[in-house]
């Protein structure tokens, strides 16, 4: 197949996969793994990975990115594999992507194009959709050279004017301009509903919490358990895209709003965070954030300095803070015994020496084993900041102070005698509960803000 601007990859059968190692600034343990991950969004579009390398760059060519031997030997390999894709990990100018598709005769994606392209086969819901559409007319924008360098050589004349090449460039910039103008206020409005869906939530008294974490580490099976939501979990990267929220009963039988979230992964494109900002303020927002991690990965440390980073951006551009984290390390079922003991053991060390609060959880979302462990550390951090105490209002102020304590919290249970006498055992936040029932006795069910 004769590759174009606009074939998508998954038309394709084979590719190649190469994740350019500059010796500089990133090691031969780093490259390869990050090969892998390469391979792995490759192989998310159903794409057949014929060959993968992550061979070292001594210098960027401004022309192709990589040199010249290496360009050459690509097109070999092409030729011999019947590759129709390259696909090169690496940020790529519209430029050179163009000059290696020429070179080598086959169609060139960058990391940002790849994962577009999944995010594009993920999309579900109209929201997913209108996202992923907003993303990629912000990446197209900027490479509308590959689609019109045939009309630039008929420019001509006195020079006054551009040729027609020059003009169709401007007129298609115009139409991509409204267009993400068009998608950025459809957002908006999906903006306004996420807020307005928080805020009844958060009248309800039920915390938000969010579940985050690198791809494929495991959310959409842990999520799938905890709510019965038949969301996609497949052990691949990117399958879940389209955010969905679950109510989910705790061990107190209190219940909180769950929320399942696209996969962070690192570099993550610019163009996505911010198409994804209506969605991702769901991170911003809730209580408390569960990080689910790969813990079996081995690279999991560094995933979760991804994922930290993320989560750090996403603060910094919201202007607030990062709500709690609470770890969930998954995937223990995969870890041989001496390894699995080793990493226990360092939860316990880590909350020990007070470095994570609260502590990590250890789990397999596939087998079940240690999620009511991670429930009950969910209703404890979920509900840190309040206190359950009992009340007994008189007829004379029943009404309006009944009214004030719905307002600021949650109305667990209530009983009323023949005398019009309110009793009522709530849910407050540790101050207004000190305001209500400042002589009783701390009760023995106060959570802690951390233990």
């Amino acid at each position: 197949m004769k590759p174009t601007a606009d074939t998508p990859l998954q038309d394709f059968n084979r590719a190649i996969v190469l994740r350019p190692l500059a010796t500089a600034g990133e090691s031969i343990r780093d490259g390869e793994a990050r090969l892998l991950e390469a391979v792995g969004l490759a192989q998310a579009l159903g794409l057949d990975v014929t060959h993968a390398e992550a061979p070292p760059l001594r210098q960027i060519n401004p022309r192709t990115y990589l040199g010249g031997g290496r360009v050459e030997r690509l097109k070999q390999q092409a030729q011999e594999t019947g590759a129709g894709v390259i696909v090169i990990d690496a940020p790529l100018s519209p430029v050179q992507q163009r000059n290696l598709e020429t070179d080598i005769g086959a169609k060139v994606v960058d990391r940002t194009g790849l994962i577009l392209e999944i995010f594009g086969l993920r999309a579900r819901t109209k929201e997913g959709k209108l996202q992923v559409e907003l993303a990629r007319q912000g990446y197209e924008r900027s490479r509308l050279v590959r689609t019109w360098t045939h009309l630039e050589r008929q420019r001509g004349g006195l020079g006054k004017t551009g040729g027609p090449g020059e003009t169709q460039i401007e007129l298609d910039r115009r139409i991509i301009a409204d267009r993400i103008l068009k998608l950025k206020r459809e957002l908006e409005d999906v903006r306004r509903t996420r807020g307005l869906q928080r805020r009844a939530r958060s009248r309800a008294g039920l915390p938000a919490v969010v579940l985050v974490g690198y791809t494929n580490a495991g959310k959409s099976t842990l999520f799938n358990r905890l709510t019965q939501a038949g969301v996609l979990a497949k052990d691949m990267l990117f399958a879940t895209l389209d955010p969905t929220a679950r109510q989910v009963k705790l061990p107190s039988n209190r219940a909180v709003i769950m929320s399942d979230t696209v996969g962070f992964i690192s570099d993550l494109p610019h163009e996505l965070v911010e198409a994804f900002r209506a969605t991702l303020e769901a991170v911003t927002e809730a209580d408390l954030l569960v990080h689910v991690r790969d813990i079996a990965h081995p690279e999991t440390d560094k995933q979760k300095a991804d994922v930290l980073g993320v989560l750090a951006q996403l603060a910094k551009d919201a202007g607030g803070i990062t709500p709690p984290v609470l770890e969930a390390w998954n995937k223990i079922d995969l870890l041989d015994d001496a390894t699995r003991e080793g990493r226990l053991r360092r939860a316990e060390a880590a909350a020990e020496q007070g470095l994570a609060a609260p502590s990590p959880v250890a789990i397999s979302a596939e087998t079940g084993e240690g999620v009511e462990a991670l429930l009950a550390a969910i209703d404890r951090a979920a509900f840190s900041a309040t206190r359950v105490v009992t009340l007994t209002l008189s007829p004379d102020d029943a009404g309006r102070a009944r009214a004030q304590i719905a307002s600021l919290g949650k109305i667990l249970e209530e009983r009323s005698d023949d005398n019009g006498v309110i009793t009522l055992r709530a849910e407050l936040l540790v101050e207004d509960a000190a305001r209500f029932a400042p002589l009783e006795p701390l009760p023995e069910d106060v959570r802690p803000a951390a233990e």
